[in-house]
C-alpha cells in the first residue's frame, strides 16, 4: 500500500512537472522572446552606463578594455539588427558543421549500415555479456543522433526476451545507453561540433582567435564509454531487473536475424572502410603527410584537425555506400541522394532553432551584455570564494536540473554558452572543460525528464511489455540510471581535475 501511494505521489508530481514543461514555448520561440529581452535590456543597462573594465586579449597580446553596454534600440543598434540578421544564421558556426556531417550519416543509416551492425554485434554476444552490449551500443549509437532510440531501444527488449530476461530491463538498458549516454562516445559524433560551435562563438566574445574544436572533449568522452557501461551493468542487473515481476510474453518474440545481404553488405563496407582509412593514415601519419602542419608537421593545428568534419563525414558516407549496394538497399546514385535529403529535413527543426538561436547571439553579443555579466558574475563569484572544481560542480547540477525542464540540449547550450563560457575563461577555466561540465549534466538527466522528445517513444515500447506503463513508470525505473551516471561522472571529473589531464586533443581544463 505504501509503494502504491508513493507511486501516486510520483505520478502526480512528473504531471506537475510535465505541465510546467508544457508551457514552456518552443525552443524557437524561446530564443525569439530571449532576443526581445536581450534587445530592452540593452536600452535598460545603456542608460543607466553599465560598463565594465578587464584585461581582455588583443592581437594575442592582454589589454585593460573598457565596455560599455550598446543600446540595440538606438539607431545603430536597430541598423546593425536588420542588416546582421542573414549574416547571424549562414555564419553560425555550428550550422554548417552539422549539415556537413549528418550527410554521411543519413546514408549510412538510411542504408541500413547502423541498423545492421548493432543488430550483427548484439545477436552474437554471450548472455553474460548482453546487458555491457546493449548499454555500449547504445552509447555508440548516439554518433546517428536519434537513430539508437528507434532502432536499439525496443531491440534491447527483444533481445533481453531471447536470453529469457525481462525485456523491460532490456528497454531500460538501452535507453540509459542512448539517452543516458549522450554525452559518451568512443568517436565523434555529429553533436559534438555543434556545441563546439557554439562554445566558439561564446568563447570569442573574449578572445576573437579562440576555437574549440569537435574533439575537445573526446578523451574524456572515450574513457565515459567504459564507465557508464559498467555503472549501467551494475544497475540493470543488480537494481532493475529483480525489482521487476515475472513476465509472461503473449507471443515468441525473436531478434531478427541479418539476412545474406546484410551480411555481404556489411562486408562491402568493411572493405570500403579499410580502405579509407588507410588513405587518410597516408596523409595523416608520415611527418611531411598531405593533412599535417606544413610549417612545424603538427596535428593539432593542421589541415587534418581543420577538415575534421568533411573526414568524420566520409567515414559514415563511403561505407554507408558500399553496404547498400552490397546489400541491395541502393541501386543509384539517386538513391543516394534521396538520403542525404531526407537526413537534411530531419534537421528542420534544428535549422530553423539555428535561426533564432543565431539572431539571439548576435543581438547578444552586439550588446555587449554578455562581457559585462561575465566580468561582473566572475568578480562576484571570486569574491566570495566559489571559484574551481566546486564552481564546475554546481554547474553540472545545475545544468541537470535544468534539462529536466528544457530537453533540447542544442537549445540549452546556445542559451547557456554565451553567459557561462566567458563567465569562466574570466575565472579561468577553459570553454573546453565549461562545454564538458554542461555535457555531464545535460545527459545525466535525458532519460528522467518527461519533455525529451524520444521520451514518449519510449513510454510507449514500456506499454508494449506493461499496460499499465506511463510516465511515472518509466521515471522510476531510469531514476537509479540517472542518479548513478550523475555521481559517478562527477566523481570521475573530480578525478580528472584533479590530475590535470587534457580533455581533449590540445584541451586543457584551464584557460
Amino acid at each position: 500500500m505504501g509503494k502504491k501511494k508513493e507511486g501516486k505521489l510520483s505520478s502526480r508530481m512528473l504531471d506537475g512537472v510535465e505541465r510546467v514543461g508544457n508551457a514552456l514555448p518552443s525552443p524557437a520561440t524561446l530564443f525569439f522572446i530571449l532576443f526581445l529581452i536581450v534587445i530592452l535590456l540593452s536600452f535598460v543597462f545603456n542608460k543607466l552606463g553599465t560598463q565594465v573594465t578587464y584585461d581582455a586579449i588583443v592581437d594575442g597580446k592582454l589589454e585593460e578594455t573598457t565596455v560599455l553596454v550598446k543600446n540595440l534600440l538606438s539607431r545603430d543598434g536597430l541598423v546593425h539588427i536588420l542588416t546582421s540578421a542573414i549574416g547571424n544564421f549562414t555564419g553560425f558556426f555550428a550550422l554548417g558543421t552539422v549539415l556537413t556531417i549528418m550527410l554521411g550519416v543519413g546514408v549510412a543509416d538510411g542504408s541500413g549500415l547502423i541498423s545492421a551492425l548493432m543488430r550483427r554485434v548484439a545477436l552474437n554476444t554471450p548472455k553474460a555479456l548482453i546487458t555491457s552490449v546493449v548499454i555500449f551500443l547504445g552509447i555508440m549509437s548516439n554518433i546517428a543522433s536519434s537513430t539508437g532510440y528507434v532502432v536499439l531501444v525496443p531491440l534491447g527488449a527483444i533481445l533481453f526476451m531471447a536470453f529469457g530476461r525481462h525485456p523491460i530491463a532490456g528497454l531500460a538498458a538501452a535507453f540509459a545507453g542512448v539517452s543516458g549516454g549522450w554525452s559518451a562516445n568512443l568517436l565523434i559524433g555529429s553533436n559534438d561540433p555543434m556545441f563546439a560551435g557554439m562554445a566558439t562563438a561564446a568563447a570569442q566574445t573574449l578572445d576573437p582567435n579562440y576555437v574549440v574544436q569537435p574533439v575537445a572533449n573526446w578523451y574524456f568522452m572515450f574513457v565515459s564509454t567504459f564507465l557508464l557501461v559498467i555503472v549501467g551493468t551494475f544497475i540493470t542487473d543488480k537494481i532493475i531487473e529483480p525489482r521487476l515481476p515475472a513476465y509472461k510474453p503473449d507471443v515468441k518474440e525473436e531478434a531478427d536475424s541479418v539476412t545474406a545481404d546484410e551480411k555481404r553488405g556489411i562486408k562491402f563496407a568493411g572493405i570500403a572502410t579499410l580502405i579509407y582509412l588507410i588513405i587518410v593514415a597516408v596523409l595523416v601519419i608520415p611527418t611531411n603527410g598531405l593533412l599535417r602542419d606544413p610549417e612545424t608537421g603538427g596535428i593539432l593545428k593542421s589541415p587534418f584537425m581543420n577538415s575534421i568534419i568533411i573526414i568524420m563525414m566520409l567515414l559514415f558516407l563511403i561505407p554507408g555506400i558500399a553496404y547498400g549496394y552490397g546489400a541491395k538497399t541502393l541501386t543509384s546514385e539517386k538513391d543516394i541522394i534521396k538520403l542525404m535529403e531526407k537526413a537534411i529535413s530531419g534537421l528542420s527543426s534544428f535549422i530553423v532553432l539555428i535561426f533564432f538561436a543565431a539572431q539571439f547571439n548576435g543581438a547578444f553579443e552586439y550588446s555587449n551584455m554578455g562581457i559585462v555579466l561575465s566580468v561582473k558574475g566572475a568578480t562576484l563569484l571570486q569574491n566570495i570564494g566559489f571559484v574551481g572544481l566546486p564552481l564546475l560542480i554546481a554547474f553540472i547540477i545545475l545544468t541537470a536540473f535544468i534539462n529536466i525542464f528544457i530537453a533540447v540540449d542544442s537549445a540549452k547550450w546556445a542559451m547557456m554558452a554565451p553567459i557561462f563560457v566567458p563567465m569562466f575563461m574570466q575565472l579561468g577555466i577553459s570553454p573546453e572543460m565549461t562545454q564538458l561540465a554542461y555535457r555531464i549534466g545535460d545527459s545525466s538527466t535525458n532519460i528522467i525528464a518527461p519533455l525529451m522528445p524520444f521520451f514518449v517513444l519510449t513510454v510507449a515500447f514500456f506499454q508494449k511489455y506493461d499496460k499499465k506503463a506511463g510516465i511515472g513508470s518509466v521515471v522510476s525505473t531510469m531514476l537509479p540510471y540517472s542518479l548513478g551516471f550523475l555521481v559517478s561522472w562527477i566523481i570521475m571529473f573530480i578525478i580528472w581535475y584533479l590530475l590535470g589531464l587534457p580533455i581533449g586533443p590540445g584541451a586543457s581544463i584551464f584557460y
